[in-house]
């Protein structure tokens, strides 16, 4: 990963926000394109549930963060608790070793490879990004070099500042704040 190459993609999503500040939208056009994924989520960790999305780019990256939420287990549940998590083909038997119910229910709704990418800010964990694919494969060595740099300047995007909103709104009804 080279420097210019950060530039480049942050300067893609600087485009892309033309002018008005970066917004996690701005960030999921651009992983969908350097990925060359069907569908990108990003959640963040907040305290009523495990995570909460705040970015969808379509249905089926809003159906495979209900389907996380819902079983607490899939790429995204792991990279909120390490670093990032693969899976090329979710129809494989070591996917479903790993991943007993969301590997058979996500490729039933037509997934059949994840990636998810921690967003973090330093040792804070904010979230994740998860990258969602309807045929099987590996990331490439650009594409997933590209969406680890993007996941890295996601968590200096405008998602620290909504999961601060989320949280303050989560306080003011009495939950607990998550641990970081």
């Amino acid at each position: 990963m080279t420097g210019e190459r950060r530039l480049e993609l942050w300067s893609i999503v600087s485009g892309l926000a033309a002018g008005s500040p970066v917004a996690i939208e701005h960030l999921g056009i651009a992983v969908l394109a350097a990925t060359c994924a069907d569908a990108v989520a990003v959640a963040v960790t907040v305290a009523a549930a495990p995570r909460e999305a705040i970015y969808l780019s379509d249905r089926m990256a809003e159906a495979m963060e209900d389907l996380a939420l819902t079983l607490g287990e899939g790429p995204g549940a792991e990279a909120l608790t390490g670093g990032p998590s693969l899976a090329a083909d979710l129809t494989t038997v070591d996917s479903r070793v790993r991943w007993p119910s969301y590997a058979p229910a996500a490729a039933a709704e037509g997934v059949h490879a994840a990636f998810a990418f921690p967003l973090r800010i330093g040792a804070i964990r904010l979230g994740v990004m998860d990258v969602y694919r309807a045929t099987p494969g590996a990331l490439d060595g650009n594409a997933l070099a590209d969406a680890l740099i993007l996941a890295d300047r996601g968590g200096g995007s405008d998602v620290g500042e909504q999961r601060h909103q989320l949280l303050l709104a989560r306080r003011a009804v009495g939950d607990r704040d998550p641990p970081l």
